[in-house]
């Protein structure tokens, strides 16, 4: 009677060691799949906060900021953005009244449509000029905006852009972060974007269309923008 008592206690340790082992896998899949959600919730929180102190600053000032320059403290440059490029920079979070960066330390990128950078905007001829791309069935096609903006067609006034844990963007301490991939295609079209930009879930397969993707973005959609300034100039004229 002993040796079967003996055959299931061993069985019992085994069935245990590896209860163990498959709730440490699990564990560890829970702390890798956190690693990425806590830093992401963050970065969604910053781009959402951006986006309103955005509007905000158009309804004290008539207009967007201009971005911040690498070398700029945080602050919107001097002057007119009078190109795309010019108005394509950092969000000038020192302007704005907020915490740089996002959820991974590194600061925001922001570019603004160059007619919703100086005031007053004219709602019956400016029109947003920033439009944004996803995949469908691994093409790119327009979430936002379109080829062409215009007044029929609206872009976005601005949009908004965390860099995500991976593959550049500019930490809070100013540093340049490394781009190590050679496949993250849709991230690289961001890094350098000044009109179209790319939006998509969360993919680490870098051999699908696109490559690997963690960028997360906002935009400042122009109906918004212009409805909050009209209900802000009706308030302040109803005083």
């Amino acid at each position: 009677m002993a040796r079967p008592r003996q055959e299931g206690a061993a069985l019992l340790l085994l069935l245990a060691v590896a209860g163990m082992g498959a709730a440490s896998l699990l564990m560890s899949g829970m702390a890798n799949t956190d690693m990425y959600a806590a830093p992401e919730r963050r970065s969604a929180a910053a781009l959402a906060q951006a986006r309103e102190a955005l509007i905000g600053f158009a309804l004290a000032n008539g207009r967007l900021p201009r971005p911040a320059l690498e070398q700029g403290g945080g602050r919107e440059f001097e002057g007119r953005c009078d190109s795309e490029a010019h108005c394509t920079g950092l969000l000038p979070w020192v302007t704005l009244g907020l915490v740089p960066g996002d959820g991974w330390g590194k600061l925001l990128r922001y570019s603004v449509s160059p007619a919703m950078s100086a005031a007053p905007i004219q709602p019956t001829v400016a029109f947003g000029t920033k439009s944004v791309l996803t995949r469908r069935d691994g093409r790119l096609a327009y979430l936002a905006g379109a080829a062409e903006c215009s007044m029929a067609t609206q872009c976005a006034a601005a949009v908004v852009l965390s860099h995500g844990r991976e593959h550049g963007g500019i930490s809070v301490h100013g540093v340049p972060q490394p781009d190590t991939s050679d496949s993250n295609v849709d991230e690289r079209v961001n890094a350098g974007a000044s009109t179209t930009f790319v939006q998509r879930a969360r993919e680490r397969d870098a051999s699908l269309a696109g490559g690997e993707f963690d960028d997360q973005l906002v935009l400042v959609p122009v109906g918004i923008l212009f409805n909050r300034m009209s209900l802000a100039r009706s308030l302040l004229q109803g005083k």
